[in-house]
Formats: structure tokens, C-alpha cells, sequence
């Protein structure tokens, strides 16, 4: 198969880019940073540089795929995300249909409104599956700093609160099995690697630092809309982000999670934690 992924060489995109040409697909990696050719030429990839921005560049590169992974990257520079994301989501459709695209496996996350699938409507003449991944492992690494500086974990959510964490490649796991399957319709798919409480997950990962004791506290909405401004995001977006963050503390996000609740991925917290040690002691 023509396989083309956006993302770049991130978390997901490298491994699912380097399990499908193993297994004999022709894959095309899109990315903006130039830099980023030779790395996708070394794995065995074409690189397609350019932005998702771009419609004519999408649409030319899209061309004779048999199938797309579309992910759409946060932009902190964009003010208006709503208008950021929803311009994004009508190139994909646009360039999907000009190309006559029968499979999409497009990510979002976790908590995405369960009616609100923009791919899913759009394109619900194809087989569009939408993945919804957790609380990715890799978002700890942004801790490293709050760990140091104030010797807690913190977020609109914590304590005993539930969640999803999962591992990037356990996503690449899964976005591999959707492009590959012979699966036809659309459905929405949940991923996850290990349901944990927040404290139970800053034990773990200070267990792994020497810091055992760790905690993970939970700001109020204020505490946490006032840090996200300060720290230089977008009004909208930190309205967003607070939005998100006082459901997953609700248990609103779990809920929806648990009726849709998936078989747990391979890779645990455990094995990221010692990754993340190395990070931890390296910065």
C-alpha cells in the first residue's frame, strides 16, 4: 500500500513510519522542518516537506495514497484554536476527496466530544477510523521543570483522579493495525496503556527519580487559567485547556472513556519511568 503520514518524525509518526516499511509498505512522511528529510530518507521513507497549512501542497501529496494518517499538531502561536483546528480539518477532507482517499486513520484525544467527529462526518462515505489516545506518557517530560522547582506534579486534575495514560507506541501500535486491516466503515477507537490515579502515577515516577514521596496536586480553576496565561498561552487556548483538564478532575472524561474502554497496550508507566529518570537527572 501508498501510506502517507503526517507528524513529522514525532512519538508516533517514526514508529509507525518505520513498522510500515517493514512490512513492505511505500510510505511518505510530511513534515515542515527541512531538516527532517534525510532522517526520513534514512529510514526508508519519502519525505514530503511542507505544512498541512498548505491545501495544494496536501492535496499533491496525498495523491495516489491509499491511505492517510492525519493528526493535527497544537500551534501555541494560533490565538483562535477552534478556527486553527477546523481550517486543518478541511484541508485533510478537501485533499482526501480530490484524491479519491478510501482510508483515513485520523487522531484526536481522549477527551474529544463524542459528537463531534468533523472526519468521521465528513467522510463517512469511507473507512475513517478515529483513534483517541489518553494522557500520553512523553507530556511528563514538561513536569521536569514544576518537579524541580516546586518538588510536585500539578494540573486542573490529581490526587485520586482517574486516567488514561498511555505510550506513543502503543498508539503507533494501533494506527499501524486500523491502516492495515481490512476493516471498511468508521468507528471511533480508544487507546490507553494503564488506567492509573494521579497519585499512583507520582509515585511511580518518583520512585523511579528518588523522590518517592512525589505528589500530584490539584490546581483550582483560577490557579491553573492564571499559570497557562502567564507561562504565554493564548486566552482561548488556556480557556480551552482549563475547560479540558476541570472534566478530566470531574471524572467526565473517564466516564466517557470507560463506555468506550479499550484492551490496554503493552508498554506501562513503569518502563517510561526509567526514561524519564534519564531525562529528569540529565536536565
Amino acid at each position: 500500500m501508498k501510506i502517507v503520514l503526517t507528524g513529522s518524525l514525532g512519538n508516533i509518526s517514526k514508529p509507525l513510519a518505520i513498522e510500515l516499511i517493514a512490512k513492505g509498505h511505500s510510505v511518505t512522511v510530511i513534515s515542515s522542518n527541512p531538516d527532517k528529510q534525510k532522517e526520513i530518507e534514512a529510514i526508508g521513507g519519502k519525505a514530503a516537506i511542507g505544512s498541512i497549512s498548505d491545501i495544494n501542497f496536501l492535496t499533491t501529496t496525498f495523491a495516489g495514497a491509499d491511505a492517510v494518517y492525519c493528526m493535527i499538531p497544537f500551534n501555541f502561536m494560533e490565538e483562535d484554536q477552534t478556527a486553527y483546528f477546523k481550517n486543518i480539518e478541511t484541508n485533510y477532507v478537501q485533499a482526501i476527496r480530490l484524491n479519491g482517499i478510501k482510508k483515513i486513520v485520523f487522531l484526536t484525544g481522549w477527551a474529544a466530544n463524542v459528537k463531534d467527529s468533523p472526519l468521521l462526518n465528513q467522510l463517512s462515505d469511507r473507512t475513517v477510523i478515529e483513534l483517541r489516545p489518553g494522557s500520553f506518557y512523553t507530556n511528563f517530560y514538561n513536569d521536569i521543570k514544576t518537579i524541580k522547582e516546586h518538588g510536585v506534579l500539578m494540573a486542573g486534575y490529581g490526587g485520586s483522579d482517574k486516567i488514561a495514560f498511555v505510550s506513543p507506541t502503543d498508539i503507533a501500535d494501533a494506527a499501524l493495525e486500523e491502516l492495515t486491516a481490512p476493516f471498511q466503515g468508521t468507528k471511533v477507537r480508544y487507546v490507553a496503556s494503564e488506567e492509573l490515579t494521579c497519585n499512583e502515577a507520582a509515585k511511580i515516577l518518583g520512585e523511579a527519580i528518588g523522590k518517592p514521596d512525589l505528589q500530584w496536586i490539584t490546581l483550582s480553576e483560577d490557579q491553573l487559567l492564571n499559570g497557562l496565561i502567564q507561562s504565554g498561552f493564548p486566552q482561548q487556548l488556556a480557556h480551552d485547556f482549563v475547560r479540558m483538564q476541570m472534566e478530566t478532575h470531574s471524572g467526565k472524561t473517564f466516564e466517557n472513556y470507560l463506555r468506550n474502554r479499550p484492551i490496554l497496550g503493552k508498554t506501562k508507566l513503569k518502563e517510561f519511568a526509567k526514561e524519564f529518570a534519564r531525562a529528569y537527572h540529565q536536565q
